[in-house]
């Protein structure tokens, strides 16, 4: 069942933050993410945490510096999703900007896998013009093959990651890794893109050091990156500390003012957004996917291409192809969920419960286990994840979805829950079963690995033993966790608007509340929704003492066409509705409970 709880907050930051000139609502939301001091608001540039934090940064700048004044050849080999590519973006466009000889290459999933493999080292040396040098992106601190083919081929490796590394490194020429051991960089969570845009910012302090750039004005302004630094880091949901959050909102602020990239403007016309009002929520729930169903279904040189051209008009066609791959993805995962669903209420052997959350399925009993591990012949390979993801939400449980790979092998995609580390658990399991992973990495709370097809059991069942090992009964009750109930005069369009001016994601959560409503009215609307009006239930005091009638508020449930109870218990955020021109205050539905009154 669903469980909620108010975040708790200090009352002491509140009110410092409100004397800062805080709105209440703002300054609680802000308390209860940890934030007790005014500074750590601040978004200034300024306040940007110094590259030279980042160890062996300066080193890899000089490296790369002396590489391009001795126009070595240079290949940047990025990863498949929305993090890879936006990294290698940045790269493409600031060494150019340096006039370096670069190019790029991502692997396509489906026939090399993920990172610096050794294949992926002999095509990149099968090459008319082979690359002198090759730079990893969002990949390579578990490559140590890959590194390894690369040195007995002649070229030399620079690594750029923020994975967390395995007991043995790669032997790579220069490593970058704020998570790597011996760096002290404050902000762990860097996401991949955020590490190359810092490399780039040491390259170019290396390069001015060198004279290259012989008066102020023809230094490239790499400000210029920050609508795809802040594309990456939200789309790949890394934890928005101080730092991430300073660098989202510089790129958010870039897109706002018109000066996006070309690729990341038609992005937006093709999600119907206007770039003037763009969030971190368009970033990481309307390009991101967008761009990350090129390499779920085809090939991410197609999203690289969208974010590195200039012509609109070329970046118009391809953001078209994206947004074509996109619903594509978005059907292939209907289908999917709606096979896995039915593959669970067999397994479980029991009635369903009502729908508690936003989602059209029905929800099995909780299940027993404390792990879940899936595999269908029919699944798609490059949406397993996104699967994965949808039914961990769904029971609260590390999952595991995998798919046909090539070879008699099995590709896995897994999303976990707090208290159970993923990449750690399958780092247990290879070391208690030597030959069961044929390979494995990734996050806390997500990992890709790679099995026999013959071994599926035998992985579901050493996923689930390590599962019981590493987590008790409390773990697996889901607490979604509010921002409590809102007055009625809080509940207006101007805290609807504060609330779209902030930057919120992984680890400083969008806010939600929790407010008692009855149900006035629903419809179905687009034959998938429903469309509420909801007046906030009172007691009766509250009501006798009322002198005006009360406030009806629009509110929306998407994927459910099922009507609601004529009370429920809401867990919802605020909404900005522009629908035709004229902004009103609407209510996004996330959860629902029917309570016993």
């Amino acid at each position: 069942m669903l469980n909620t709880t108010t975040r708790n907050y200090p009352r002491h930051a509140v009110d410092r933050l409100i004397r800062h000139g805080l709105h209440p609502v703002l300054a609680r939301v802000y308390a209860a993410r940890g934030i007790e001091e005014p500074d750590q608001l601040e978004v200034d540039w300024s306040r940007l945490i110094p590259f030279e934090r980042l160890k062996n940064v300066s080193l890899m700048a000089r490296f790369l510096a002396d590489a391009i004044l001795a126009r070595k050849r240079l290949l940047i080999v990025a990863d498949y999703d929305s993090d890879g590519a936006t990294a290698c973006a940045v790269g493409m466009r600031a060494l150019r900007k340096f006039g370096a000889i670069v190019d790029y290459l991502v692997p396509n999933r489906f026939e090399y896998g993920y990172g610096l493999t050794p294949e992926i080292v002999r095509l990149a040396a099968a090459a008319a013009a082979p690359p002198e040098i090759l730079i990893t992106v969002d990949n390579g601190i578990a490559s140590v093959e890959g590194v390894a083919e690369a040195n007995r081929l002649g070229m030399q490796v620079l690594v750029t990651d923020h994975h967390l590394p395995a007991d043995e490194l790669p032997d790579a020429a220069v490593i970058v890794n704020p998570n790597q051991p011996g760096c002290d960089f404050p902000s762990k969570h860097l996401a991949g893109v955020g590490v190359m845009f810092y490399l780039m910012l040491a390259l170019r302090a290396e390069l001015r050091a060198k004279g290259v750039f012989d008066f102020p004005q023809r230094e490239p302004n790499l400000a210029s990156l920050l609508d795809l630094v802040a594309l990456g880091t939200v789309a790949d949901v890394v934890k928005l500390d101080d730092n991430n959050r300073l660098l989202v909102h510089q790129g958010l602020q870039r897109i706002r003012k018109g000066r996006g990239c070309a690729g990341i403007n038609a992005l937006l016309q093709f999600a119907k957004r206007d770039f003037r009002r763009v969030s971190a929520y368009e970033l990481g729930f309307m390009l991101g996917p967008r761009l990350n169903a090129a390499g779920r279904l085809d090939d991410m040189a197609l999203g690289i291409e969208c974010l590195i051209t200039d012509d609109e008009y070329h970046a118009s066609r391809i953001a078209l192809r994206l947004d074509s791959l996109n619903r594509k993805r978005q059907e292939i995962e209907a289908d999917m969920q709606d096979s896995a669903m039915i593959m669970l209420e067999r397994i479980f052997s029991s009635p369903s419960i009502p729908c508690i959350t936003h989602t059209q399925h029905p929800i099995p009993k909780e299940p027993d286990n404390h792990s879940l591990s899936l595999f269908d012949a029919s699944w798609h390979q490059g949406v397993i994840g996104i699967l994965a993801s949808r039914i961990k939400d769904k029971f609260h449980r590390p999952v595991i979805a995998f798919a046909p790979g090539a070879n008699g092998e099995l590709k896995g995609s897994g999303r976990s829950i707090p208290g159970f580390h993923l990449r750690d658990s399958l780092d247990i399991i290879s070391k208690r079963y030597p030959r069961l992973l044929l390979k494995f990495g990734g996050h806390a709370a997500a990992a890709g690995l790679t099995i026999r097809d013959c071994d599926f059991e035998k992985f579901r069942d050493a996923f689930e033993q390590t599962a019981q090992s590493l987590l008790g009964p409390a773990d697996l009750k889901r607490i979604i966790e509010t921002d409590g109930d809102l007055d009625e005069s809080e509940m207006n369009l101007e805290l609807a608007r504060c609330l779209a001016e902030q930057v919120w994601g992984q680890g400083f959560s969008q806010p939600t509340f929790s407010t008692r409503f009855r149900v006035e009215d629903q419809r179905v609307v687009g034959q998938k929704h429903l469309k509420l009006k909801l007046r906030k239930q009172e007691s009766r005091i509250e009501i006798y003492s009322r002198q005006k009638p009360e406030p009806v508020y629009d509110a929306m449930l998407f994927s459910r066409t099922i009507p609601l109870p004529e009370v429920i218990d809401a867990i919802y955020r605020l909404q900005v509705n522009e629908f035709n021109g004229s902004p009103t205050l609407q209510f996004i539905l996330e959860h629902w409970l029917q309570p016993d009154i």
